[in-house]
């Protein structure tokens, strides 16, 4: 990043600096359902970039604790726990529009009122949308393990990329990641402990077993089968 030591930096100084991202954006094609799921939906669902800095009370008209799901995929598991889980309101952000829309598919026909969900960059709904200490949890779930060495730099968890959940998170609020690749969850355990903000929740200090509050996916059962191994974990904001 040249001599400019973050990419806000660089534009106080009115230099524009490209910054890696953790995904690529891969559209595909919107199946017909997810088209009307989109457009019958987004309306009571949807958020954006341009509703600014929220307030989750007036987004959800309640006061309740916020989970914030980071690259949902289809969307399936979002949805069983929003519905396992009345109680908890829930935001899923997602770049692949097919993935909304299957999303806004299953939520509507399980009539789901605690859930909203973007179609953003992550990085930039926790920057521009969320406000500090707002988040009861943030999730991520199988990301993308950029398994190539030279690519581990795209991988999103990185230590500036967990300083900003940190952030948001309130005082005691869980970051709970997952992942299939035994490399990235090393990594990840690496990142975590790297912040004096945090604390395991594992009691031999590394990983958990999966907590029931997080579904299987088709994935992973199916790589299960196979003898894959899965590795969950969950670190806590200290008071």
């Amino acid at each position: 990043m040249s001599h400019f030591k973050s990419a806000e930096e660089a534009a106080a100084a009115g230099k524009y600096v490209r910054t890696v991202r953790s995904f690529v954006k891969r559209e595909g094609r919107l199946t017909k359902g997810q088209a009307g799921a989109i457009e019958r939906q987004w309306s009571k669902m949807g958020l954006s970039l341009t509703d600014g800095m929220l307030n989750f009370e007036q987004v959800f008209n309640r006061k309740a604790p916020v989970t914030l799901e980071i690259g949902f995929g289809m969307g399936h598991s979002l949805v069983e726990m929003a519905e396992n889980d009345p109680e908890r309101n829930f935001i899923g952000i997602e770049v692949h529009e097919p993935g909304v829309g299957a999303c806004l598919m299953a939520a509507e026909e399980a009539d789901l009122k605690n859930l909203r969900v973007f179609h953003e960059d992550a990085v930039e709904v926790l920057k521009q949308c969320v406000p500090d200490n707002s988040l009861n949890c943030v999730q991520v779930f199988f990301p993308d393990p950029w398994h190539k060495k030279r690519h581990h730099k795209r991988r999103i968890i990185q230590p500036e990329f967990v300083e900003l959940l940190i952030k948001k998170l309130e005082a005691g609020g869980i970051i709970h990641l997952a992942t299939d690749w035994e490399n990235y969850a090393e990594h990840m355990l690496e990142v975590l402990n790297g912040s004096s903000a945090l604390t395991n929740l594992s009691a031999p200090g590394d990983y958990i077993p999966r907590p029931d509050s997080r579904p299987k996916t088709k994935f992973e059962r199916r790589g299960e089968g196979k003898g894959h191994g899965v590795w969950d974990l969950q670190f806590k904001v200290l008071t």
